[in-house]
C-alpha cells in the first residue's frame, strides 16, 4: 500500500526540480564554483593575472576537477566495469573515488607551487582531497553523499574564507547554507540515499576543511 509520504517522493513536480538541482550542483562541479566565487569577491588576490589567463585558470580547474573524473567514469561504464554511469552502488564508486582523489591531489600539489592564486586554495584542496580520502573509507560500510560532500566543504570553504580575509561575508554563507540544504534535500527526493548518509557527507565535507584549515 502506497503511503502519502511514497507519494510525495515520486511526485514529478518535486523529483523533476530535484533532479535539475543535484545535476547542477553535481559533486565534481563545487570546485569550480568556489574557484569562481573567490574570483569575484576577492579579486585582489589576482593581482598581475590578464584576464584571459584568470579565464584559463577557470577552465584549468574545471577540467582537471570535473572533466577528467567524469571522463574516466564515462570509460569505465563503457568497458563494463560499472553497471551504471550513476553509480548507484558502493561498489561501483571505489575506482571512481581513487580517480578524483589524483586529481584533487594535483590540484593541491599545485596549490602549493603558485603564488599568484589565493593561498585559501592550499587549504580548500587539501579539504576535498582528504574528504574524497576518508569518503572511501565510509564506502565499504554505507553509500555516503557524495553531494553532501562537496556541498558540506563549500559552505564550510565560505565560512573559512570569511575568516581569512577577515571580511564580512554574511549575504554568501547564508546562499551556501540554503543550497546546501535544498541539494541535501533534493538526494532523498531523488536517490535512494537516508538522511544519515546525506548529513554524513555534508559533516564529512565541513570536517575535512576545518582539517585543511588547520594544517594547512
Amino acid at each position: 500500500m502506497q503511503t502519502a509520504s511514497d507519494s510525495a517522493y515520486q511526485s514529478p513536480i518535486l523529483t523533476f526540480p530535484a533532479k535539475i538541482i543535484s545535476y547542477i550542483f553535481h559533486p565534481l562541479f563545487i570546485p569550480t564554483y568556489v574557484f569562481l566565487y573567490l574570483r569575484r569577491e576577492f579579486r585582489f588576490e589576482f593581482a598581475g593575472i590578464t584576464d584571459w589567463q584568470l579565464q584559463m585558470r577557470v577552465f584549468s580547474v574545471f577540467w582537471m576537477t570535473a572533466f577528467f573524473p567524469a571522463f574516466a567514469v564515462f570509460l569505465l561504464w563503457r568497458l563494463k566495469f560499472s553497471d551504471s554511469i550513476f553509480l548507484r552502488t558502493q561498489k561501483e564508486r571505489i575506482i571512481p573515488y581513487f580517480i578524483t582523489m589524483f586529481f584533487y591531489w594535483w590540484m593541491y600539489y599545485l596549490s602549493r607551487t603558485f603564488t599568484d592564486q589565493p593561498a585559501v586554495l592550499k587549504f580548500f584542496y587539501f579539504g576535498i582531497f582528504a574528504s574524497a580520502s576518508i569518503g572511501v573509507f565510509f564506502n565499504n560500510y554505507f553509500k555516503i553523499s557524495l553531494h553532501g560532500i562537496a556541498m558540506g566543504g563549500a559552505l564550510a570553504a565560505i565560512i573559512l574564507f570569511a575568516f581569512y580575509y577577515q571580511t564580512p561575508s554574511g549575504l554568501a554563507i547564508s546562499i551556501a547554507c540554503f543550497l546546501t540544504g535544498l541539494v541535501g534535500t533534493s538526494r532523498l527526493l531523488v536517490s535512494n540515499h537516508t538522511s544519515f548518509e546525506v548529513f554524513t557527507g555534508v559533516m564529512l565535507g565541513a570536517a575535512c576543511q576545518l582539517i585543511g584549515w588547520w594544517f594547512v
